[in-house]
């Protein structure tokens, strides 16, 4: 069904229709400096397609809780986990329920992750729910930077990586994005360029007026028209807009965000006495609770253990001297010392039942604390390093088949996947290696930190898509995971055999 939303008027008076089916598939950009009318534009966006679509808002501000007075959306507050936001989006694409996820009050870094962790819990909904949904993304600049900033890298990549999924994979899965940015040249490439409707509005900056050109087909020279729109004046084009840029006047909205632009008002009339009025303290002053301002943020536990590491104190024997054979503080510690007591941290934590259902930066915050209690010396393992040590000790790989070249082949190979998705291969390629039996669905979405068996078929697919494997059944339905570059293949196995270990179907599947 095609349904043309009335977001303003053209040059003449005419109506702008705006194609939300086309929409859906071919996503949105809006750029505009602050005070151009971005937020307007949005906001009339969202009330003209709200009875047509379902409708999810990343609002970093908290101004578009307002929709949900007039048009029911759910609002749903940041300042939670990652796992409650994920589950939450999860729910919400269930029973198509549009809400805004407000993320007024957290610092950067805090919003960054709230975001990546609400996106992928729609994104990694199951097929049955992969229903059209509208998501509508403001100051993307924030969530899809294209360079790093003071934010930490881990942050900045797990965002960006959501962003990228967005706009880039969303729309088989029903996810259309509607990014807004005041900068161009602050937004990722790759996240903008997905983007095939644009609406761009006043800007002042050459390298994003270029840009803006560039991407409406416009000559180099015809860039300085965006320094001269008005307020609420926007030029587009795209499939769902209009096949040549044409200016437009976004029309009135009926709801109105909490904050406003700052407007002149007078000064009051001169007072007398203005003298006492300020230095004479009014008695009520003295009842008031005193409000102190916030603390300074924590440092991060990375830091504090790397400072820790550099300036280890020195040996204190305690009265009667030390017990034979404990570790002194300040002894230096050698590199095959420190290796084993690493890899014992490590699998300490991976020993728990519910380590494989957590995520990378939960179970890497406990592995450091465990590190230092351990009077591991040195410098803190990198993350990523963490990550690639938690994908071989989930792949149940034992000491010969380590050392042999097939293995390392393995490992090669497994940088072509993504960190999260190491461990899944790994897995596999350790059954091929030694000729086990393919692992069932369940031990897979274990080794992905799931309990979705229909995510961990969708996991080999992608592995096939990208030609690192080969999947097929044998007469009896059992399944063959196959590895041309390793020339292995594992023996046919079932899968949907339930492991000893494996939870029990859950609501999730």
């Amino acid at each position: 069904m095609q349904v043309g939303i009335d977001m303003g008027t053209l040059t003449g008076g005419a109506s702008a229709k705006l194609d939300i089916e086309e929409l859906l598939a071919t996503r949105l950009l809006v750029q505009g400096n602050s005070g151009s009318g971005k937020s307007h534009l949005l906001r009339r966006l969202l009330e003209q397609s709200a009875q047509w679509v379902q409708q999810v808002i990343i609002d970093p501000e908290g101004d578009f809780v307002t929709l949900s007075d007039r048009y029911g959306h759910v609002v749903v507050d940041g300042e939670r986990s990652e796992a409650e936001l994920a589950g939450i989006a999860d729910r919400i694409r269930r029973h198509r329920v549009s809400c805004v996820l407000t993320l007024e009050g957290l610092d950067v870094e805090q919003q960054m992750r709230a975001a990546a962790a609400f996106l992928n819990g729609m994104f990694d909904a199951d097929r049955e729910f992969w229903f059209p949904v509208l998501v509508v993304v403001d100051e993307a600049q924030m969530f899809a930077p294209a360079v790093g900033g003071d934010v930490s890298e881990d942050a900045r990549k797990m965002s960006l990586g959501a962003m990228t999924n967005l706009m880039c994979r969303g729309r088989k899965r029903g996810l259309a994005g509607v990014i807004a940015t005041q900068r161009l040249a602050k937004l990722a490439k790759n996240v903008a360029a997905e983007a095939s409707n644009f609406l761009m509005g006043r800007t002042f900056l050459d390298i994003d007026m270029a840009r803006a050109a560039d991407l409406l087909g416009m000559d180099r020279r015809q860039a300085e028209m965006f320094r001269d729109l008005q307020r609420g004046n926007f030029v587009a084009l795209g499939p769902a807009l209009s096949r040549r840029p044409l200016p437009i006047v976004i029309g009135d909205v009926e709801t109105s965000a909490r904050s406003s632009s700052p407007k002149l008002m007078p000064l009051p009339d001169a007072l007398p006495d203005v003298e006492d009025l300020i230095f004479t303290p009014d008695p009520e002053e003295f009842t008031r609770p005193i409000v102190r301002r916030a603390p300074p943020a924590p440092r991060p536990t990375t830091d504090i253990l790397a400072e820790l590491s550099r300036s280890t104190p020195a040996a204190m024997s305690p009265v009667g001297g030390s017990e034979p054979g404990a570790p002194s503080r300040g002894a230096e510690m050698s590199s095959e010392e420190r290796e084993e007591r690493l890899a014992a941290v490590l699998a300490e934590i991976l020993g728990d039942p519910q380590a494989a259902y957590r995520t990378d930066s939960v179970l890497y915050q406990e592995f450091l604390v465990r590190a230092r209690m351990r009077r591991v010396s040195g410098p803190p393992m990198p993350m990523g390093e963490f990550r690639r040590r938690v994908a071989i000790s989930r792949s149940g790989v034992d000491e010969e088949t380590a050392a042999s070249a097939g293995w390392a082949m393995a490992l090669d190979l497994s940088v072509r996947v993504s960190d999260d998705l190491q461990g899944v291969f790994l897995l596999l390629a350790k059954a091929a290696l030694l000729s086990e039996e393919c692992p069932s669905d369940h031990r897979i979405a274990k080794a992905y930190g799931t309990h979705s068996s229909r995510r961990a078929r969708r996991l080999l697919g992608y592995f096939e898509e990208q030609g690192l494997v080969v999947v097929h059944t044998d007469f009896s339905g059992k399944r063959i995971v196959a590895f041309p570059d390793l020339e292995a293949e594992t023996q046919p196995g079932d899968p949907n055999l339930l492991d000893v270990d494996a939870p029990t179907q859950s609501a999730a599947e």
